[in-house]
């Protein structure tokens, strides 16, 4: 083994949010994948690992004990640590990680989790939006062939993506929202947020033209990509349609001519709520679209017009992508369902 190609494998960073012991421990996953370390290879002594990198005998000590629970090595009474198998090995135990519980979330791990085999794993953890708890999940699982992550935004701070640097790129799949900030190959089944809601609406146009104004319900959380407000102010833009960004429908001043597009359910529910005190109907004086389709927008209000990412084929396009081991990225385009809402 070539022992200064092992250690640049390793890089350390001060700053990073990653544990120094997974920082070095994904170094040398790193060397085994690059052939640097091959199976039956003796790895640098606790003593060794310590000197050379410069760090604690604790840390070197836990280095190992983490690889070996992952079983990438084994020790030898007297002898010292050796790499037990190569780094590809068969797929047996898959990480998701989901920021929310919805009906949207439940059609993509259905699709997802029927594509393998039942001797294969599949732990489901959501993190409900919280960066702490989307790092801790991270952080403190790292004996998975695959993780599977819908990325955590912050607000005011975008995609919280420094976390994700802890996985190795050719087990990271990223799910809903491409990471552009973080660098190498890694597979995505992506939804393409501006784009989507443009050609949406695009679609809509022809039941559009009734009405003079069309007014956003995005929620001042920091939970939604901003490329939805770029692709719909565009849209409006080039139409000629009076565009409005509002946080709270339940304090907006609803009138005759305008569409309402919102993102979360429960801004749908107060919404049609105050259509009916105001004896307005949808799709005549006022219209409705709403984000995600689900079986109740059929029949609710007459039917309800969605705009939806088709959720099914991103679970089954990320289950393709890892039966594949493939880096590559699918986009999953929006659908319109028109219906008596607009």
């Amino acid at each position: 083994m070539n022992y200064q190609l092992f250690y640049n494998c390793i890089e350390l960073c001060e700053e990073s949010a990653v544990p120094k012991y997974l920082q070095v421990a994904n170094g040398i996953i790193d060397a085994m994948r690059q052939d640097i370390v091959k199976p039956d290879d003796l790895l640098p002594s606790i003593n060794e690992l310590t000197f050379n990198l410069e760090i604690s005998r604790p840390t070197a000590e836990i280095v190992y004990k983490h690889l070996k629970s992952c079983g990438y090595i084994e020790s030898v009474p007297s002898k010292g640590f050796f790499v037990k198998t190569l780094v590809n090995k068969p797929i047996k135990k898959i990480l998701l990680l989901f920021d929310k519980i919805s009906a949207q979330r439940k059609i993509l791990y259905d699709a997802f989790v029927s594509s393998f085999e039942d001797d294969i794993t599949i732990e489901l953890f959501v993190y409900h939006n919280d960066y702490a708890r989307y790092k801790s999940i991270i952080n403190n699982r790292m004996d998975y062939q695959y993780y599977v992550v819908i990325p955590c935004i912050q607000k005011g701070n975008g995609y919280a993506n420094n976390i994700l640097y802890s996985l190795p790129k050719n087990q990271l799949l990223i799910l809903n929202r491409r990471a552009n900030d973080i660098e190498g190959d890694y597979a995505t089944v992506s939804e393409d947020f501006g784009k989507d809601i443009y050609n949406a609406l695009l679609q809509a146009r022809g039941a559009l033209i009734k009405y003079h104004t069309i007014k956003i319900i995005f929620p001042d959380t920091g939970l939604f990509p901003l490329e939805i407000l770029e692709g719909f102010n565009r849209f409006c833009r080039r139409f000629g349609f009076i565009a409005s960004v509002i946080k709270n429908i339940g304090m907006e001043m609803i009138q005759e001519g305008e569409v309402y597009i919102n993102i979360l359910e429960e801004d749908l529910v107060v919404l049609i709520e105050r259509l009916r005190a105001l004896d307005l109907t949808p799709g005549k004086e006022v219209g409705i679209i709403s984000y995600n389709e689900t079986p109740l927008k059929r029949i609710i209000a007459n039917g309800i017009t969605t705009v939806s990412a088709d959720f099914q084929q991103m679970g089954l396009l990320a289950a393709r992508l890892i039966h594949e081991g493939s880096p590559l990225s699918y986009k999953v385009p929006f659908h319109l369902t028109l219906r008596n809402s607009l």
